[in-house]
């Protein structure tokens, strides 16, 4: 969703970060695919986001031929907020449907869950999926145990930092369970969208929160990554 999707890409891919890109659905992945394919730090991931939830049907094929490619699935899940519960029903559908595939061939996968954090958590369990990434987490303090009970991670991005609801959250997050994203380009740095370069502010931050040194929240959070992929 950048102005300039591949030159992001690019940006990302020179500076070494290694970037989960997700996408809104299979056919903008398979748009993308030809083209990160061939850069070493990016991964694609294969999407059926909840507020695209009247196409997903249509795509639903796709979204199966697309796992083929991909061990990233996102974005993926449920948004029960005003701008989404219209399509609440299909969005159960939909979510139910990507959970019985990446239940078959486990895989990375980053969910959306704004005021449905419940239910998604009531999915995931139902469908025997765990690990996932729950992306910008903003429920409440007991559903974010449940969440870590079931051995789920939280990313978090620089906007975050910027409420005290969103660093309790940060604050709440067990060393092992916590995964770095930027959400851009919806996430502003001041008078730009966020890259993936950004995932630093956090990381800055955590510096003061874990009283640890910034090479060693890297590795930390790279671990974590790794522990998010089920094997």
């Amino acid at each position: 969703m950048y102005s300039d999707p591949y030159g992001t890409a690019l940006l990302a891919n020179r500076s070494g970060v290694l970037t989960v890109s997700v996408t809104q659905l299979p056919s903008g992945f398979e748009q993308a695919y030809p083209h990160v394919r061939p850069l070493r730090y990016i991964r694609l991931a294969v999407g059926l986001h909840p507020l695209m939830a009247s196409e997903h049907r249509r795509e639903c094929e796709l979204f199966k031929s697309c796992l083929e490619k991909t061990s990233y699935v996102g974005e993926v899940g449920l948004d029960f907020s005003a701008e989404g519960l219209t399509t609440r029903e299909l969005q159960v559908e939909s979510f139910r449907f990507v959970l019985q595939h990446v239940r078959q061939t486990p895989k990375f996968i980053s969910i959306h869950s704004r005021r449905a954090e419940r239910v998604v958590l009531d999915l995931l369990e139902e469908a025997k999926v765990s690990p996932a990434v729950f992306h910008w987490y903003s429920g409440s303090q007991i559903q974010l145990q449940r969440l870590l009970r079931l051995g789920h991670f939280c990313s978090v991005n620089p906007a975050m930092l910027r409420s005290e609801k969103g660093r309790a959250i940060i604050q709440s997050l067990p060393q092992d369970r916590l995964i770095t994203e930027t959400d851009g380009p919806y996430v502003q740095i001041g008078q730009r969208p966020a890259v993936p370069m950004d995932v630093s502010l956090v990381e800055e931050f955590l510096v003061t929160e874990w009283k640890m040194p910034i090479e060693e929240i890297r590795y930390q959070i790279k671990s974590n990554l790794r522990a998010s992929i089920p094997v």
